[in-house]
């Protein structure tokens, strides 16, 4: 029985890098045009040109080894505010091509991490972590009760909070 899940396993693996190979092969080819580096789906609408990664701790990876800040983004898909952020974000230009500098990730779900939920937990929420992986805390929008809560009419100040971010990575580092 002990070889027969082993011959299973090996059998799995060999059949999922066959998988992943011709993916890469595809990739190379000079007539397919270029397409996004990961599927949409992960976008979730915020910009789908962007590359968003997929968990938490995948951000935090990428965060810390790329040297990039991290911007996180808690939103629902029933919620009109996210929704509204949202579009906001996705069409602004200046904010997408800025974004284009960090590592992102957009989470219709709760972490465990309290330090993601600084101030309670609501939508939309957007906080900024550096390549030291420390929650900026002090990067915030203009809404006393909810600190990290931005507003389709807020993108401005996102957008400096974004640059923020980047500023002081820069200078700290």
């Amino acid at each position: 029985a002990m070889e027969k899940s082993y011959t299973s396993m090996f059998l799995l693996l060999v059949a999922i890098s066959c998988a992943l190979a011709k993916d890469v092969g595809k990739k190379e080819t000079k007539d397919t045009p270029a397409k996004p580096k990961l599927p949409q789906t992960l976008s979730r609408g915020w910009g789908d040109q962007l590359i968003w990664t997929q968990t938490y701790e995948e951000a935090l990876f990428r965060a810390k080894h790329s040297n990039k800040p991290l911007m996180i983004i808690h939103h629902l898909d029933d919620c009109p505010h996210s929704q509204a952020l949202k579009k906001v974000f996705a069409e602004h230009k200046d904010i997408q091509k800025l974004a284009e500098k960090f590592i992102l990730l957009n989470l219709v779900y709760e972490t465990t991490d309290k330090n993601l939920s600084p101030d309670g937990q609501y939508v939309p929420r957007i906080l900024f972590i550096d390549p030291s992986l420390t929650v900026r805390a002090d990067i915030t929008g203009r809404y006393s009760n909810r600190l990290y809560a931005y507003e389709p009419s807020d993108i401005s100040l996102l957008y400096s909070n974004m640059q923020k971010a980047l500023k002081l990575m820069k200078t700290e580092l």
